[in-house]
């Protein structure tokens, strides 16, 4: 017995100095930083603490160190980002030394499990190659007049909606309204189906559910130290998105076989009729047997286009729309812009607007419609109010507020910040929407 007590009290002893060091550890990493004008760190972990005590408000929080700083060194258990704001570091890193920061590994496997090997996650040649594709099909007049369609239709499904919830005083959710709107309208262009999130029941869809789950989860990786572990073990929130992403192949491969199979139909029937939307264009590209795309590559390629511009999108518009209900001046100019437009784009085509009665809600949507009809690609670039306040919500609110590059070498950037390679810059608009530089 009195050995088995010794044994305990020297176990416990133990313990306690191992504490007992760890905690004085603790307390000279955190004293030799009482001085530090950035960022304070712990042992181990880094920044990540406080990086995940200000999720919430990440934006903001950054704003505060850059607007202090210029430039902050965030350290994380396996990487370092370096957050910059100032202009002459930005230049650098997106044009100066461009090759030296690409997405890297590090981005590139956070964002795999969803984006693959598509542009938005890709590097060197495959990106040059996929960005001189894109911009072909982007810049052609039949892709161009086939997106302004489907967003107009979109638009007045939207609109219906709104003019019904406004006619019995409804309340409504606005971000998720635009949310439906773009993933119908990008799905259109993307993969030329419908898939009808914004019928005016507002259904559930498995592939909305699914994509912004793992939207979701891939974007939290980048403050998560864990998920290789929870990826490895499949457990947790690594688990939901290997379900997530089952279900977005299923349907992102079923679209394209049934694609496939309607074009080589056409062919043998002699019908053809040329599709315009994205999917469908790289289908006919992958034809050449020296462009290499496969049915991943096609799948890669329609779901980075979704996420880019379903999401960003969507946010654009509920900020627009948030910054214009508590701006009254802004709204009362905006409206007199769109009325004189409508006024005369009415003149121009030699149309006579339909009368409308608010009291009457089929009257009103009537016109709606007729005054969708006199918006097209062209004409809306005499909105010259309605483009300045877009712009000004982009300052404020970016669609995109951090973009995260890869460091190849380490180096030098202009204000004196030393990076190091296998780290991360991560340039921050909305930050840069807010600096008060001299």
């Amino acid at each position: 017995m009195g050995v088995s007590l010794l044994s305990s009290d020297g176990y416990n002893m133990r313990i306690s100095m191992i504490a007992c060091l760890a905690l004085t550890w603790i307390f000279i990493h955190r004293w030799n930083q009482r001085n530090k004008k950035g960022l304070k760190t712990w042992p181990i972990v880094g920044a990540a603490i406080e990086q995940l005590i200000n999720y919430d408000r990440m934006h903001d929080w950054i704003v505060e160190y850059l607007s202090k700083l210029g430039t902050i060194v965030v350290p994380m258990p396996f990487t370092t980002y370096t957050y910059i704001a100032n202009p002459a570091n930005v230049e650098h890193v997106l044009k100066t030394n461009f090759a030296n920061y690409p997405k890297g590994e590090t981005y590139h496997s956070y964002m795999e499990a969803l984006l693959g090997e598509g542009i938005f996650n890709v590097d060197g040649e495959l990106w040059r190659k996929q960005r001189k594709t894109a911009s072909f099909e982007f810049a052609s007049k039949n892709l161009r007049d086939f997106s302004t369609r489907v967003f107009r239709e979109y638009s007045l499904k939207l609109s219906s909606i709104l003019s019904h919830a406004s006619f019995h005083n409804q309340v409504v959710d606005m971000q998720e309204l635009f949310m439906r709107m773009t993933l119908d309208s990008i799905c259109k262009v993307g993969f030329g189906v419908e898939i009808g999130t914004l019928a005016p029941n507002l259904p559930d869809n498995c592939f909305a559910k699914a994509f912004d789950t793992a939207n979701i989860i891939v974007t939290l990786c980048f403050i998560d130290p864990l998920w290789k572990i929870k990826k490895f073990l499949n457990v947790g929130s690594e688990a939901l998105l290997d379900m997530s992403i089952k279900i977005i192949d299923d349907f992102t491969y079923s679209v394209i076989y049934i694609r496939k199979t309607e074009m080589e139909e056409a062919r043998k029937n002699d019908n053809n009729k040329e599709k315009h939307d994205i999917l469908s264009r790289f289908i006919e590209l992958g034809e050449d047997p020296e462009s290499n795309l496969t049915d991943k590559s096609l799948r890669d390629v329609v779901l980075n286009f979704v996420r880019a511009g379903r999401d960003t999108t969507a946010t654009t518009l509920s900020w627009a729309i948030y910054m214009i209900m508590t701006h009254n001046h802004v709204a009362e100019k905006l409206y007199l812009e769109l009325k004189t437009f409508e006024e005369d784009r009415a003149k121009e085509e030699n149309v006579t607007l339909l009368q409308f009665d608010l009291d009457d809600l089929e009257s009103f949507i009537q016109r709606t419609v007729q005054y969708a009809g006199l918006l097209t690609y062209y004409s809306l670039g005499k909105l010259y109010y309605l483009h300045a306040g877009i712009t000004e919500t982009l300052r404020l609110y970016p669609a995109v507020p951090q973009d995260p590059k890869g460091i190849l070498e380490d180096d030098v950037l202009p204000d004196g910040t030393k990076v190091k390679a296998g780290g991360m810059v991560t340039y921050v608009p909305y930050s840069m929407g807010r600096m008060k530089y001299k």
